[in-house]
């Protein structure tokens, strides 16, 4: 933890000029207040930085947690808040105690950019009302919110406010252009408090803030509301732990040289969750946007988070009556840049060009995103991925009919002995997943083929097989037999025979002695079937030498 300390301090306090608007930003933005948000930062940002599996990452309130949390402090209030904050802390310790971590890893990418996106526009809609200096609005969802912000603006409207607002956004967007390395969030947010102080805006502030945390305590917690919160617990534990490992593998990437313990961070923020309410502060996740400043501001270790949580204490502690001075729709401006930011054009057009399915995707879930909350978007979005990529997968697999002298083994046939075989037997491969999304095309491409007296069914390439296509493929035998057709089988693998003798389907076939383990023997104990018989003409049939 200590291989380059100055670097850390370095980038800690760096990250901690970043975080100071971002977390008072994101507590007034829930309705927590200022100080839960700083609240969070702090005590959130110090365990987490302790005991999770990154070494990079910065934790605290964010914007994705915000949108989640606005619609339960609406309707239980700030203790409910914190309770499911506190609950959703205990189920990260038990899915950390599960080893779950790793199953994070399969949320598609266009499910992650579309909820970014969705992300994004709600953050920006929550900060309407406060950049038009306008008391919010009731409801929950926050299009709906906005839109009634912009009509009591439009009754009477004032400019302060969302002059200081836009102008914060401008020099924020403009400014990490030019010089992505200084912090135009602070250099924007100071500038402002000085001059709606020096100019006498009637601009709303923070508001008195307190000085220092509070002690800790459970007041909040009421045992008999847990039942109704459960719920919301669950969605905002989903959303940490998804938000967490996705911000602690953008770390990875960008660090090049770590690898984060997926378990141990869902470790980390389920102490961090559990603590924070404690102290008043809100559920907390990993900040891809502070995790992204921290390593590219030269951190080493994860002495530089808490270095970021220990330079927010002491702004709580000794700076409390300057923070109080912040212009609301200051924070309003800044919130909305890093909505702006959030939505990476170049990322969203190169997954666009990638396949209509994936644009799909990703539309569907930002637009769920905006209708519902994050938890049923990324439920969505994983459906849709997954019976995409089930009809891929589907779309994929084949059954073939394959030459015959492909599987004849070496010797002197002459063209029309092979010729008169082929007339009379049929080898049909199976390759790929032998799934319930292919079954019945494969049913009926085996059973509309034409008509022979043997045929050879190859299964030696399926890679998967179900319950489904394990019927299919009963049936399409069944199917071949009532036709006349002897039905050889070859090529089962190991891992395959549970679900096909669990249907009982090779039952027959191993009585009669029609499953082998290659397709030679197969073809060969076809060509001594139809030895010395006639063919569908009642031409006579010799089959010698090698045909025998």
């Amino acid at each position: 933890m200590g291989r380059s300390p100055r670097k850390d301090l370095l980038a800690g306090l760096t990250v901690a000029i970043v975080a100071l608007p971002l977390a008072l930003g994101f507590g007034i933005s829930s309705g927590a207040g200022a100080e839960a948000g700083l609240a969070t930062a702090v005590v959130a940002g110090a365990l987490a930085a302790v005991f999770g599996g990154s070494e990079f990452q910065v934790s605290g309130p964010t914007g994705a947690m915000t949108v989640v949390l606005v619609p339960i402090i609406a309707r239980h209030g700030t203790n409910g808040v914190l309770t499911v904050g506190l609950l959703a802390g205990a189920i990260l310790l038990v899915l950390a105690l599960l080893r779950a971590g790793r199953w994070m890893a399969y949320v598609p990418v266009p499910v992650v950019e579309g909820f970014t996106v969705g992300i994004a526009a709600v953050i920006g809609l929550q900060q309407v009302p406060g950049a038009l200096g306008v008391t919010k609005p009731e409801g929950d969802n926050p299009a709906v919110v906005a839109a009634r912000a912009v009509r009591e603006f439009a009754t009477s409207p004032h400019w302060a406010a969302i002059g200081v607002a836009l102008a914060v956004a401008a020099v924020m967007l403009v400014g990490v252009r030019l010089r992505p390395a200084l912090p135009f969030s602070l250099i924007a947010v100071v500038a402002a408090t000085v001059a709606v102080k020096a100019t006498g805006l009637p601009v709303a502030t923070i508001g008195h803030l307190p000085t220092g945390l509070p002690a800790p305590s459970l007041g909040f917690l009421d045992l008999s509301a847990i039942p109704d919160l459960l719920p919301s617990a669950l969605a905002v534990a989903a959303l940490a732990a998804l938000e967490s490992l996705m911000s602690a593998t953008a770390a990875d990437a960008m660090s090049g040289s770590q690898r984060h313990d997926s378990d141990r961070e869902l470790f980390g923020q389920g102490l961090a969750n559990l603590a924070a309410p404690l102290f008043g502060g809100v559920a907390a996740t990993g900040a891809i946007a502070r995790t992204a400043v921290n390593v590219r501001s030269g951190a080493v270790s994860r002495l530089a988070a808490l270095v970021h949580a220990a330079v927010l204490a002491v702004i709580v502690f000794a700076a409390a009556p300057l923070v109080a001075g912040i212009p609301l729709a200051a924070l309003a401006g800044v919130l909305i840049a890093t909505a702006v930011r959030m939505v990476q054009i170049g990322s969203l057009r190169a997954l666009a060009r990638t396949g209509r399915g994936e644009a799909a995707v990703l539309a569907l879930t930002a637009a769920a995103t905006l209708a519902f909350d994050l938890v049923t978007a990324v439920v969505v979005g994983m459906l849709v991925s997954g019976a995409l990529a089930l009809a891929a997968v589907a779309k994929a697999a084949r059954v073939e009919q394959v030459p015959l002298h492909a599987d004849l083994p070496p010797a002197g046939h002459q063209d029309e002995e092979l010729a008169l075989l082929a007339e009379h037997i049929a080898a049909y491969r199976f390759d790929g997943p032998l799934l319930f999304a292919a079954a019945h095309r494969f049913l009926l491409e085996l059973t509309g083929s034409a008509e022979v007296r043997v045929a050879i069914l190859r299964m030696s390439r399926v890679s998967a097989i179900d319950a489904s296509g394990v019927t299919a493929l009963g049936d399409a035998i069944t199917e071949l037999r009532r036709r006349g057709t002897l039905v050889l089988v070859s090529g089962v693998r190991d891992e395959h025979h549970r679900a096909l003798d669990a249907l009982g389907v090779l039952d027959r076939l191993r009585a009669d002695g029609h499953l082998f383990a290659t397709t030679p023997d197969a073809v060969a104990h076809a060509r001594a079937h139809l030895d010395g018989r006639a063919d569908a003409a009642g031409h006579p049939l010799t089959v010698t030498g090698a045909c025998r």
